[in-house]
């Protein structure tokens, strides 16, 4: 897990519950290239890694916020989206914001469920 790029806490537990910050498509302290496709398997690569550091995993979500530089691209994150959590299917709301980090193009958060 790479260390946050504020002041902030990665992922925190309350309860039986994991809340995760938002992650983006950044690798080695920059947003990957290649478009949103590219930065959301690096946003699932990041979800991954701060999950598992608390033993957790994308099948112990059950809620995500996915956050859109721009909504005309949902249905491509849609995709990617779906083939990351398989038959998984956590309650997920997605908006378009008027800015993200770093100027990205996408960003999600996730609540976990863990005993």
């Amino acid at each position: 897990m790479s260390k946050p790029v504020g002041p902030y806490t990665p992922i925190v537990r309350g309860g039986d519950l994991l809340f995760t910050a938002g992650q983006v498509g950044i690798a080695d302290g920059a947003i990957v290239e290649g478009g949103l496709a590219a930065e959301l398997r690096q946003v699932f690569v990041n979800l991954r890694s701060v999950l598992s550091s608390a033993d957790a995993s994308l099948n112990d979500v059950v809620k995500t916020t996915v956050f859109l530089s721009d909504m005309h691209t949902f249905a491509e994150m849609n995709a990617v989206y779906a083939r990351h959590f398989g038959d998984h299917r956590p309650a997920r709301a997605a908006v378009q914001a008027g800015a993200l980090p770093k100027f990205c193009d996408v960003e999600i958060e996730c609540v976990a469920k863990v005993a």
